[in-house]
């Protein structure tokens, strides 16, 4: 007996047999990876467009100079620390300026003593400009200490405050006259009690006419040590005190003229060429300047940046040009 099939539907299509399970499933496995294939494609592309930093401008694109790490100080950097960066600093600075100096002119302790008092609220450039004439109207102490006031003012007005230095150096002119025998006397307790006379310029005259060491603390010296966190202080004396604890006793005056001639042409205080400092690595406050090298290679001064010095007369070894005289503008 024929059965009747059912009304709406396909006996063939009824029941589908294990074959063409297969050969469907295979059928739809390649469309299905092409599927997967495609989304990972498109989710790749957006994911690295996504990424893509902005198109940089022509001046951006350019390779940025390397820059020297700031270094790394403990917060509580102990004593013993201290000192081993500190002198590390201090023989970097010596291979730099090798040929580091007094940057006043001068042929003997009078004349020194002198040049040091009239230095001060001026650069030792302007004071090289016009001892020559000072001291070739006065060449001793008994000749200062007989001068006109007036005469004596004029000669010195171009270093500023001229009225309040003449006071000083004819005093101490007097001072080496009537108590010392017309000679400068070669020991800080003597030296302090001339007029105009401090310790700073005390130890500028024992350091280098004299050969006794002693640390100048002058506005660059002071800059530096703090920038360098050497110490905190600020009164000069104290910083002195601090900074004599970490170097022998040797090195005092030397180490004076190096830190000295490095806040004058690098570590200037407004605009630091940090980008051009030797010592950078070792510096804490590297990064208060210009980083940039070629930038910061604008910034050097004197020697250090192709310019004259600050003396008329500088010594042999000096690398760089001769100040002009004043008369030269």
């Amino acid at each position: 007996m024929t059965k009747k099939a059912t009304p709406g539907k396909n006996p063939a299509s009824a029941t589908t047999t294990p074959a063409k399970k297969a050969a469907t499933a295979k059928k739809a496995a390649p469309a299905a990876k092409r599927s997967t294939a495609t989304a990972k494609t498109t989710t790749a592309a957006s994911a690295k467009k996504t990424a893509a930093p902005a198109k940089k401008s022509p001046a951006a694109k350019k390779a940025a100079p390397a820059k020297a790490a700031p270094a790394k100080i403990a917060p509580q950097e102990s004593h013993t620390a201290l000192v081993r960066r500190a002198r590390r600093i201090n023989r970097e600075l010596a291979e730099v300026y090798s040929y580091a100096h007094p940057e006043l002119d001068f042929e003997n302790p009078f004349e020194l003593l002198v040049a040091t008092v009239l230095s001060a609220q001026t650069t030792d450039l302007r004071v090289n400009q016009t001892t020559p004439r000072l001291f070739a109207a006065y060449p001793t102490p008994e000749d200062l200490a007989a001068a006109v006031p007036e005469e004596v003012e004029e000669l010195i007005r171009p270093t500023g405050f001229f009225r309040a230095k003449t006071k000083s150096i004819m005093g101490l002119a007097k001072a080496l006259r009537d108590d010392f025998g017309g000679e400068v006397p070669g020991r800080l307790e003597d030296l302090v009690k001339l007029p105009g006379v401090g310790r700073k310029t005390a130890f500028v005259v024992l350091g280098n006419a004299f050969g006794v060491p002693g640390i100048t603390v002058d506005t660059h010296f002071g800059r530096l040590v703090r920038r360098w966190k050497w110490t905190e202080e600020t009164d000069p004396e104290k910083v002195e005190t601090a900074v004599a604890a970490l170097f022998p006793k040797s090195e005092w005056t030397m180490l004076s003229h190096r830190v000295i001639f490095h806040g004058r042409r690098i570590c200037h205080s407004r605009k630091p060429a940090c980008g051009a400092c030797p010592i950078a690595p070792l510096c804490p406050s590297y990064g208060e300047g210009e980083t940039d090298p070629e930038k910061a290679k604008k910034l050097l001064k004197y020697e250090m940046g192709g310019l004259p010095g600050q003396r008329l007369k500088p010594p042999s070894d000096y690398p760089g040009k001769p100040a002009p005289p004043l008369t030269a503008g």
